[in-house]
């Protein structure tokens, strides 16, 4: 049996690529200029990013917090073919002398190819606050 990936799929595991390579500049142009991205959580690193800039600055402020260290591992890409697709990972970062390692997932709208909302899911949103609070 052949595997056909949906655009809608093929567009979101090339945004994993792209952040995975810190390519901000592709991962920007999978977005819609007034892109949100929604994370949980009630640190610096939680709320609503709505904004190209403001999601990739979002993105390279967890960057730096992880000193680089985070990775994401990409589980699944699940599209409905009507602008939405949930994908599921496993991310991981450092920052000083922890870590952390969680499941999670995305839940994206697209419109025209390019992401207009991206939601974002945790498995432990208490973990995740107290790893992201470290400087706090």
């Amino acid at each position: 049996m052949t595997h056909h990936e949906h655009p809608d799929a093929a567009l979101v595991r090339q945004g994993y690529e792209a952040f995975a390579k810190g390519d901000m500049e592709t991962l920007g142009a999978l977005l819609t200029s007034d892109c949100t991205h929604h994370s949980p959580g009630s640190t610096r690193f939680g709320g609503h990013f709505k904004g190209r800039d403001n999601v990739l600055a979002h993105y390279g402020d967890i960057f730096e917090y992880t000193g680089g260290s985070m990775r994401i591992e990409l589980d699944g890409v699940f599209p409905d073919g009507r602008g939405h697709v949930i994908s599921t990972h496993k991310w991981y970062g450092e920052h000083g002398d922890r870590g952390i390692e969680m499941r999670g997932g995305l839940f994206f709208t697209l419109v025209g190819g390019k992401a207009t909302d991206i939601d974002e899911c945790v498995e432990d949103i208490e973990e995740m606050d107290a790893f992201l609070a470290l400087d706090d």
